[in-house]
């Protein structure tokens, strides 16, 4: 029962309606609005297969899978096994359905790759020769043909060659006595031909009168010569009627026999429509297929911007409101996890969407989130939401909820709390668990009477399933349910956030850090006068004061801490676009120099050729008689001037001299940047520099002034002859992941000993993060750091790297 109460709190019919739409057949559909759950992981695994089957066969069909011809023939086989005549329609409905299976196995075992759908079709059988015999006997109208058996022909033969006759007599009277006439018509009452006679003249055309006319002007007569033909022919009409029945009774006996084969048809593809809607219906909502985890295995739930199906259909079809996704990132050790903050914050909503969600993977759906979706199998998924008050059953708020969650223990299999016995249930994480599988939501635990007794009894209630379920989602204002996560590792906490300036939620999930109470922020801003504002905070407690405080530190520092890995996120960005830029013109240089290289050694070979010929020419002249001394001057001079010609000038030494300074700007020409000198050059020859958001360090020798003077390259002091060990190269300060250290919410012992492990193994600075908190984490970090005999000096970050929440430690 309480299975089926949170199907509807779910509102987990109307997402079976949705998935009906996507259904291509009356049986689909149906089947898709009565979903069943599967009892077993292994039914929802094959379910997911067969959904992910489709999804991939109907990205490769230019036109999808196609269910035509496929019809509700059920009721037609029952009638048929009970020895009833089936009409022509339902024989006609049985082939076009044995048809349309035929061309779904064929495009099904056309693919190479579908071994699931493969084996469904496999024991297919669709009898073509049945459907063969029903097209032959049964027209497209549904009518027996002339070809279903020779007497029906001859029947059909007489009927046709009677009613002739019938309407070639009729005729000649209507011309014979056309004054008698209505109106020169021939037409049918009863089946029987007639023809219309005006009532004042019926003496005219003797017969039996058969109908009259509305307004009794017209008589609708069959002449008696004409009667005993309508006789003959009514006669003939009931031998062709009895021998069309006798043609059906014989195809519906050949439907019976082969019944069996044709369920197991309706219920394959039925079971392939279904899948086929699943498939759809994910395409649709953008979703992506779950895997089923362990959380035994220390495996982590994975849904990262869930969003809820039935918000979605509604942004999409009702022009509804924009879907905020949640993220729900849940550890294995947790088994409670308890949501607070503001009424309308998206609580409720959070839990409904991880009901469906869980719900969706096991019938097979993929769960609109993104890749990759990670979830436990639950085999029950029991939710308490939503108010239960009856004034038939004099039933309050708070007996409504305690109701429900009896009736959620009982289908754990968990029993009743004992709360008679005053006893508070301990928390123990070897306890056995009656019902490990089972998802429990729960909306206002505790909510609808006293705050005390019902804090108390909340608290008692999520001890309690913390033991004996896997996992349990609690919505509460109670601020004592806040603390359970620090009693109990098994406990986490969530709030939903809430924008004090626009005094509305964001419907954003936020994970590690419990809601606080904006009750009276919100007075104070609607107007209530502050004098009574301020008597409830006095009301309220300066412990409460307190709190909200510190929830408001962690918020800002989420805050910034999103703001940080945004800025990040947009640098990282900016690095790869400059990355790449800086590659593409890497490799455009490179082709232009090796085109450079090709073209300068063609001019090459074409000088040096050009010269042996000219330095041919001088040597001919030379040989020609005997030379004398000016003519061997003037072979000189010329040679000279053919080695001026073709020998490559001397290229200018570049001007050296200059040397950066901090501040200059510089230009980069491997990168083809201009730069700015941050930091001068150091004994090695390097400097920093920056251009836009990026700082890199480069040598003194790859870079060059605006003006193109090249750097005055660093000369390095020669080392003495003796033997020394050379000082220790300048190492970057950089910050990493493995030199960052995070204390916070350790205790000072517990920090000391991390510190002194960290200091002991560290070869640079290390970054302890520490917060800000009340100060005594840092105070006592501080005091540590002056007595380690390895620490050379400590100095507070910088402001981007956390500034006073974080001190730098310098290693000796």
């Amino acid at each position: 029962m309480i299975q089926s109460e949170t199907l509807e709190l779910l509102e987990w019919p109307r997402l079976c309606q949705h998935l009906a739409t996507f259904a291509a057949t009356k049986l689909g559909a149906t089947a898709a609005r009565h979903l069943k759950i599967p009892d077993s992981q292994t039914q929802s695994e094959l379910l997911l297969e067969q959904t992910k089957e489709i999804y991939q066969l109907e990205t490769r069909l230019t036109t999808g899978l196609s269910f035509e011809g496929i019809q509700d023939i059920g009721d037609s086989l029952e009638r048929a096994e009970r020895s009833g005549v089936l009409a022509g329609d339902e024989l006609l409905a049985i082939a076009t359905t044995l048809s349309g299976a035929r061309n779904l196995r064929r495009v099904i075992d056309n693919q190479e790759d579908l071994p699931i759908l493969t084996e469904l079709v496999a024991d297919l059988r669709t009898y073509p020769e049945l459907e063969q015999e029903i097209h032959r006997c049964i027209d497209e109208r549904a009518q027996v043909t002339d070809r279903a058996s020779q007497k029906l022909g001859e029947i059909r033969t007489d009927l046709r060659r009677l009613r002739s006759q019938i309407t070639q007599k009729l005729q000649n009277i209507l011309q014979a006595k056309s004054g008698a006439v209505q109106e020169q018509l021939i037409t049918q009452r009863s089946d029987r031909f007639v023809i219309p006679v005006k009532a004042p003249q019926k003496d005219a055309i003797p017969g039996i009168v058969h109908d009259t006319s509305t307004s009794g002007a017209t008589l609708y007569v069959e002449p008696n010569s004409v009667v005993p033909l309508g006789n003959q022919l009514r006669q003939i009409i009931r031998r062709e009627q009895a021998e069309e029945e006798t043609i059906r009774r014989v195809l519906t006996e050949q439907v019976a026999a082969v019944k069996p084969d044709l369920e197991r048809l309706l219920a394959i593809a039925t079971t392939l429509d279904l899948a086929t809607a699943r498939s759809r219906y994910s395409f649709w909502l953008g979703a992506n297929p779950p895997r089923f985890i362990q959380r035994e295995d220390r495996e982590i739930i994975t849904l990262r911007n869930l969003r809820h199906p039935l918000l979605v259909w509604q942004q999409q079809h009702e022009q509804g409101q924009p879907v905020v996704p949640v993220n729900l990132l849940i550890s294995p050790q947790i088994r409670v996890v308890t949501i607070t903050g503001p009424n309308t914050g998206g609580k409720t909503v959070t839990l409904k969407t991880l009901g469906l969600a869980a719900l969706m993977a096991k019938v097979g759906l993929f769960v609109p989130a993104r890749e990759p979706v990670e979830i436990p199998w639950f085999d029950k998924v029991l939710a308490d939401i939503g108010d239960e008050q009856s004034l038939q059953q004099s039933l309050s708020t708070f007996s409504g909820h305690i109701r429900r969650i009896s009736r959620i223990l009982e289908a754990l299999g968990a029993g009743d709390l004992g709360l008679g016995t005053g006893e508070k249930e301990i928390p123990n994480p070897q306890s056995l668990i009656p019902n490990p599988q089972s998802l429990v939501l729960l909306d206002e635990v505790g909510a609808g009477t006293d705050p005390v007794e019902g804090s108390a009894l909340a608290i008692a209630l999520l001890q309690y399933l913390a033991n004996h379920s896997q996992l349990t989602i609690a919505t509460t204002h109670f601020g004592e349910l806040k603390a359970l996560k620090y009693e109990d590792d098994r406990f986490e906490n969530a709030s939903v956030e809430f924008d004090e300036s626009t005094l509305s939620p964001t419907y954003r999930l936020l994970w590690g850090i419990p809601g606080r109470s904006n009750a009276l922020t919100i007075a104070l801003r609607l107007g209530l006068k502050p004098e009574v504002v301020e008597q409830a905070k006095t009301q309220v407690g300066e412990a409460t004061d307190e709190v909200n405080q510190v929830i408001a530190g962690l918020e800002a520092q989420r805050r910034r801490q999103e703001t940080k890995a945004a800025e990040a996120q947009v640098l990282l960005q900016q690095a790869e676009r400059l990355y790449k830029e800086v590659s593409a013109k890497a490799a455009s240089l490179e082709e232009r120099e090796s085109s450079l290289r090709a073209s300068q050694e063609v001019a090459v070979q074409q000088a040096i050729a050009q010269a042996k010929g000219e330095i041919a020419q001088v040597i001919r002249r030379l040989q020609k008689g005997t030379p004398t001394a000016q003519e061997a001057q003037q072979a000189t001079n010329a040679l000279n001037q053919i080695g001026q010609q073709y020998q490559p000038a001397t290229p200018a030494k570049p001007k050296v001299g200059f040397m950066p300074k901090v501040g200059d700007r510089i230009r980069v020409p491997k990168l083809g940047q201009i730069a700015e000198v941050i930091a001068a050059p150091d004994q090695d020859g390097e400097l920093s520099v920056r251009f836009g958001l990026m700082k890199m360090t480069v040598k003194l020798e790859d870079v060059e002034s605006l003006d193109g003077q090249k750097a005055e390259p660093v000369v390095k002091p020669k080392p003495a002859p003796a033997a020394v060990t050379p000082p220790p190269q300048n190492v970057p300060e950089i910050r990493t992941s493995q030199n960052t250290i995070d204390l916070r919410g350790k205790r000072v012992a517990d920090a000391e000993y991390i510190l002194d492990k960290a200091i002991s193994e560290a070869t640079g600075p290390v970054w302890i993060i520490h917060g800000y908190g009340t100060g005594k984490l840092r105070q006592g970090v501080h005091a540590f750091l002056q007595q380690h005999s390895r620490v050379n000096n400590y100095e507070p970050a910088e402001q981007a790297d956390g500034g006073s929440g974080v001190t730098v430690v310098h290693i000796k």
